[in-house]
């Protein structure tokens, strides 16, 4: 049996060659030869150390890493429940194909089975996962093709030994590589949509700009602020099946997933041709059905000329919904939201909670660009969210993060020991799950206990508990303000908005007074 502390050192080094800096360490025994050997690796400045306690959060924080650098991040942890914890954070970075390296250290096979401490059967713990128990050296080039993968690594005692060798005499790296496949010429023809779900499909903002110049249609956007030409609100107007009957394409195109909302959804489902472009339905999303469907994105020879009364007319309804938002705000969560997303500097980073806020912004906000924009929306958790955004800022000079009071204590701990980014996490504080007052469940018996829970803390208070700034903001004003006077570090904002059957009632008024303003300008009634 090869000894701990060498196939550890042939672990790091191999993975230091094929081009991964990043490494999340937590904390632990069995894995105590990886540590050693990292920590080494990192005293030559041959890579980033990021220690974190907590193996869910640290799965998360290297998840914003990878979002953010879309580079292959690894995460180290011991045995046991230590590689159980990562499991929220793999089955997000296989549904949203994300570049993460689940380092998991075990016992010898022999052990397993045996009653033997802190053992079980953990190679191939995360279903779909690619995974790899290893006792051997292994050439690591063949496991790092794309998505997640596991490597189960069995270590015997003893596990740190000092033999004195320069075992990275001689190392030299290259950087990751990316391979972009070329997709087949397409001719998609004219009177269409293209509607982007927020994911990309893993598709770069530019990659996707270039294709929609070509397609020369109108653009709905889950994600408008990575999209300037995107149309304003479409998830509003669209929520009026009139108005959808007045905007029936010829075809539409999806890029990735739309999970948002009902109405673009409803929109895709009564078009009479729909492509899909997601390379995940070659295995993750198999059953994904399309009238065509495209691994790859497909190319277009030359921009497509296209009737310019089809997009006036989406402008224009864009435009009767802009103006009837405008003429009825008043403080709430679509106006906090609304403020954040156009106040926000370019450059920076965006990182959107699921739940309420994203669905808010995809629906208020105005489209721009500048910033970039990141969401874990490959199984839509709000778990991670904290230490997410925390990887993401380590990537740029100013990041933000704008979330749900329920999904800003789900991640609570990951405020344990927060690295050195410059980050501020906005928290919409309505005391509870806000989301379920605007679905059906709203008039479930009981609803308050089982799905309003409300909390009944004082958030800033909690963190400062922890040592971090926290402020609390309730108008408009107070968070240009923030945002315009910035503090090096990390700092929280709390912001009080009206309770959560007000924002329910406010996002109902707000869609029937678009709608009402789209149907008039329209003379749909």
């Amino acid at each position: 049996m090869i000894s701990a502390t060498h196939l550890a050192r042939s672990i790091v080094r191999q993975l230091l060659e094929l081009g991964v800096t990043d490494f999340v360490l937590s904390p632990g025994s069995r894995n105590a030869p990886l540590s050693v050997a990292l920590y080494e690796a990192a005293e030559r400045g041959l890579l980033d150390l990021h220690v974190r306690i907590d193996e869910r959060g640290a799965a998360f924080f290297g998840l914003g890493i990878s979002k953010a650098s879309n580079n292959y991040v690894a995460l180290i942890c011991t045995s046991g429940t230590a590689a159980a914890n990562y499991h929220p954070a793999a089955l997000e970075a296989l549904h949203n194909n994300n570049k993460l390296i689940f380092i998991t250290a075990d016992r010898p096979e022999s052990l397993r089975k045996t009653g033997a401490n802190q053992t079980t059967e953990q190679a191939a713990l995360y279903p779909h996962v690619k995974s790899f128990d290893i006792a051997e050296i292994m050439d690591l080039s063949k496991a790092l093709t794309d998505g997640p993968v596991q490597l189960n690594v069995q270590f015997s005692e003893p596990l740190v030994v000092e033999d004195g060798l320069d075992w990275l005499a001689g190392f030299t790296s290259r950087a990751q590589e990316t391979v972009t496949a070329e997709g087949d010429s397409v001719d998609f023809g004219t009177g269409g949509v293209l509607v982007i779900g927020h994911d990309r499909a893993g598709f770069s903002v530019a990659e996707i700009e270039n294709f929609a110049d070509h397609l020369n249609w109108p653009i709905v956007a889950e994600d408008p602020l990575s999209f300037p030409t995107a149309i304003a609100h479409s998830a509003l107007f669209l929520a009026d099946e009139k108005v959808r009957a007045l905007l029936h394409p010829a075809r539409i195109v999806v890029i990735g997933r739309t999970t948002l909302s009902r109405s673009i959804n409803a929109y895709v489902q009564g078009a009479s041709e729909v492509s899909v472009i997601d390379p995940r339905m070659a295995e993750v999303d198999s059953a994904r059905q399309a009238d065509h469907a495209y691994l790859t994105m497909p190319r277009i020879q030359q921009s497509q000329t296209e009737d310019p009364t089809w997009k006036q007319l989406w402008e224009s309804i864009s435009h009767i919904a802009h103006t009837a938002i405008v003429s009825e705000v008043s403080w709430s969560e679509q106006e906090a939201v609304r403020t954040i997303a156009a106040a926000l500097a370019d450059e920076s980073a965006l990182f959107i909670g699921s739940s309420r806020p994203i669905r808010d912004i995809e629906a208020f906000a105005e489209p721009r660009a500048g910033i970039s924009v990141f969401a874990n929306r490959g199984l839509a958790g709000i778990d991670g969210n904290i230490s997410t955004a925390l990887g993401i800022a380590t990537r740029f000079e100013r990041a933000y993060a704008v979330m749900g009071d329920l999904t800003f204590l789900h991640d609570i701990s990951a405020l344990v020991n927060i690295p050195k980014v410059n980050l501020t996490i906005f928290v919409l504080d309505n005391n509870g799950g806000g989301i379920f007052s605007t679905l059906p469940h709203a008039e479930a018996k009981g609803f308050e206990t089982i799905f309003g829970t409300a909390h009944n803390n004082d958030l800033a208070r909690i963190v400062r508990g922890f040592g971090i700034p926290a402020d609390r903001v309730k108008t408009s004003s107070d968070i240009k303000s923030i945002i315009a006077h910035q503090s090096p570090g990390v700092d929280i904002v709390v912001v009080e908005v009206p309770d959560r059957d007000f924002n329910a009632a406010k996002l109902k008024e707000l869609t029937q007074i678009v709608s009402s303003a789209v149907r008039i300008g329209n003379n749909l009634d």
